[in-house]
């Protein structure tokens, strides 16, 4: 590993960067002018306290051995991450919790059966440049949640494995009936491979990473390159309940057994759980099988992958496989560590930022760059503490487990504490594999875009004379899903950069979609081994980032949304945001539902998204009117309607796919998990093909903009400014 001696360098760097942006001062959003130099200096201060050292030391600290949810080795990572909060000055609290998990990988086989008798890898290769890749803790390739079977039978390729691969094998006639299901990773979550294969009668389904999509034919391979070699397994999870977290204990926390408020637990066999064995491969082993298939269907236009053979549907009756998985579940004790900074002045506001800690092996990148940035950040904010210089509001950094088998450690912690949570809570950021590369991205909840885009605006990145806004902004769009920011389907509005919207796959779900905290991701995107065993630290020393400034830069970014959340006098909401992302969403769903019922018109609900316009914009300009006069009075009761404007979008009947996901603005796409659904219930009807529903739908729909909208009104005569047209109704 290099070492780093020019740190004196790197600390000019950063402060010739901080005299450039000196010059590019800027209004800082929820402040009264009298505060806004102090908070400024404050955030200098704070800026001149990260080294590329610090953060190192973190991340070989937090990923040294493999630390898997359940082992002794995460217990480890736990307590450290509790032992440098506490040094640090923070209130440290673990809160256990009990929950159902898998013991491990289990038992896995596959082999070929006929025509020859072959079995096939399901480990990575030892690489001797990378000394991590020999750990004997290392398990093999494996899916959490899989169904214990030992079967035989023939081969039908399912492109990705998606609902609609599934529908179009059925238009061709292939029956995928007592037969293994082969699919790609790759457009869905692979637990939704798992679930539509045995609903189509599959008896098991492996799952491969294809070289077009993550191998040779994007580049060089690892260890040579940071692509995905032949022997490289995806590891993850198979869980697919509609709920988030713990699948005994839905909508309740998983209290320990012990306790005396524990819940009563659902029987595991009524939960849903996959039944049918489902195993990853490498490409390597995959195309045993590829190359050996001799139906007589070629795949369709888009189904063809890297591997140099004629891919086909059907394996034919020469060609028999043999899948076998033994696992095992069992309830097991997880443990989410919290650190507390209390607020000076409004403890009771919870500025709250997250990660979790548990990985598939190493978890340099994912999701460990992200724990030691944030590491980094408690200790910079406790060095302005000791000096006298707390934060306005509570801030308080959360670090999950059991993320990876299901992000169940984050949805206890919210069901916990939902109703405190409710009240208290003023923003969700979360920081999942934040360092895992060069390229910054982000999406969010309305009313978060404006604070990240100022936030970029005020930091340099590294050797070079731009803001990390200017790069952002000199970079390709990226619409589809990223591992760090769980985004997709952008809604950008002109001159800004691409800011997606938040869906499915880490900590910010429950925050977001069960309780309706206004919640951000963010994060530096770069090449990746996903959940593979070389996400380790020979992996970023070479690819993810050499100079290990990207963590010293991000925690920047973070510690100045952080303070600035903590410290503004009004919370810095951009609440003209709600009705312009509320019309393109709109819009979005008008277009999949005209797609099988032409008729129909989304221009009632937009009538009513016009009204809520002409109360943001009163809003907005009431509160830039009560900031430049710099008024304080009132501050309690006006930043708590702030804070619980998102909740307008909080039903308790919840959606018809999950009453769980109680957010009528977004949730993750419950055909693929990964996606974001933006106005969930219109999309899943339209999912259905169905107008049956619409008329309750667009009845709940307006009510819950004609709440923020009368929220928004008061919010203006709160602030002193006279009532606008239309009142909201």
């Amino acid at each position: 590993m290099q070492n780093y001696p020019l740190l004196k360098t790197a600390s000019c760097t950063i402060a010739l960067g901080l005299s450039v942006l000196a010059v590019q001062a800027q209004s800082l959003s929820g402040f009264i002018p009298a505060r806004q130099e102090a908070q400024t200096k404050l955030e200098t201060e704070f800026k001149a306290k990260q080294s590329p050292t610090a953060f190192k030391q973190h991340l070989q600290k937090l990923s040294s051995v493999p630390h898997i949810t359940g082992s002794k080795e995460n217990e480890q990572v736990r307590d450290y991450i509790a032992e440098t909060m506490r040094k640090a000055g923070w209130q440290v609290d673990i809160y256990p919790h009990d929950v159902l998990l898998p013991k491990g990988p289990g038992e896995i086989a596959v082999e070929l059966v006929e025509p020859i008798r072959q079995p096939l890898n399901i480990r990575e290769f030892l690489f001797k440049e990378d000394k991590y890749s020999s750990d004997p803790r290392l398990t093999p390739g494996y899916n959490a949640w899989s169904g214990s079977g030992d079967v035989t039978a023939e081969v039908v390729y399912a492109n990705y494995g998606r609902k609609e691969d599934f529908e179009q094998l059925k238009a061709l006639g292939i029956s995928v009936k007592d037969k293994i299901v082969l699919a790609r990773y790759g457009g869905n979550f692979r637990g939704y491979k798992a679930q539509w294969a045995q609903a189509a009668g599959a008896i098991g389904v492996i799952i491969f990473t294809d070289p077009a999509d993550s191998g040779y034919m994007r580049g060089l391979t690892f260890p040579e390159g940071p692509y995905y070699s032949e022997s490289v397994i995806q590891r993850g999870s198979l869980l697919t309940t509609p709920y988030t977290g713990d699948p005994l204990t839905p909508g309740e926390a998983a209290l320990p057994m012990d306790a005396k408020n524990t819940p009563k637990r659902l029987d595991q066999n009524a939960v849903g759980l996959h039944k049918i064995p489902v195993t990853p491969l490498p490409y390597g082993s995959a195309t045993e099988i590829l190359k050996r298939m001799t139906g007589s269907k070629a795949v369709p236009s888009g189904w063809q992958g890297g591997l140099p053979y004629t891919y086909r549907l059907e394996g034919g009756k020469d060609l028999k496989v043999r899948l076998m998985v033994k696992q095992e579940n069992a309830i097991q004790r997880i443990y989410q560590v919290v650190g507390t900074l209390t607020g000076a002045e409004f403890p009771d506001e919870w500025i709250i930022a997250g990660c979790h800690y548990d990985a598939w092996s190493y978890g340099a990148t994912d999701p460990n760059s992200g724990t030691a940035m944030l590491l980094s950040m408690t200790e910079s904010l406790g060095k302005l503490a000791k000096t006298g210089q707390r934060p306005r509001r509570t801030i308080k950094v959360c670090h999950w487990d059991a993320e990876e088998p299901g992000v169940i450690g984050s949805a206890e912690w919210s069901e916990q504490f939902r109703d405190e949570l409710t009240q208290k809570a003023v923003a969700y950021m979360n920081y999942d594999a934040a360092v895992s590369g060069r390229v910054f991205g982000a999406s969010a909840s309305p009313s978060m875009k404006k604070l990240i885009i100022e936030a970029t605006q005020a930091v340099q990145y590294p050797d070079s004379n731009k803001t990390v806004y200017q790069h952002w902004m000199g970079q390709k769009a990226e619409v589809g899903s990223t591992r760090v920011t769980g985004s997709s389907a952008p809604a950008v509005l002109s001159g800004e950069p691409s800011i997606g919207n938040l869906g499915g796959g880490s900590d910010h779900i429950a925050p977001y979609m069960h309780i309706g905290i206004p919640s951000l991701s963010a994060g530096m995107n770069g090449p990746t081994l996903y959940h593979s065993q070389y996400d380790d630290l020979y992996f970023y020393d070479k690819f993810a980032d050499p100079t290990y400034k990207m963590g010293p830069m991000m925690e920047q970014v973070v510690g100045t949304m952080t303070l600035r959340l903590a410290n503004a006098d009004l919370v810095p909401f951009d609440v003209a945001r709600y009705p312009a992302d509320l019309a393109i969403h709109l819009k979005a769903a008008e277009k999949a539902i005209k797609a099988y019922s032409p008729n129909y018109s989304i221009e009632p609900m937009l009538a009513v998204v016009a009204d809520l316009k002409k109360n943001a914009d009163a809003c907005e300009t009431a509160r830039q009117t009560y900031l430049i006069t710099g008024r304080t009075d009132k501050l309690v009761e006006l930043n708590r309607e702030l804070r619980l404007l998102e909740r307008s979008f909080i039903d308790p009947k919840g959606n018809a796919f999950g009453g769980w996901y109680r957010s009528l603005y977004a949730s993750s796409d419950p055909n693929s998990g990964y996606a974001s659904w933006m106005l969930p219930g219109f999309l899943y009807e339209a999912s259905l093909k169905s107008t049956a529903n619409l008329p309750d739908i667009e009845s709940r729909y307006k009510k819950a903009i004609q709440t923020l909208s009368e929220k928004l009104l008061a919010l203006s005569q709160g602030m002193g400014s006279p009532a606008s047209v239309g009142g909201g109704k």
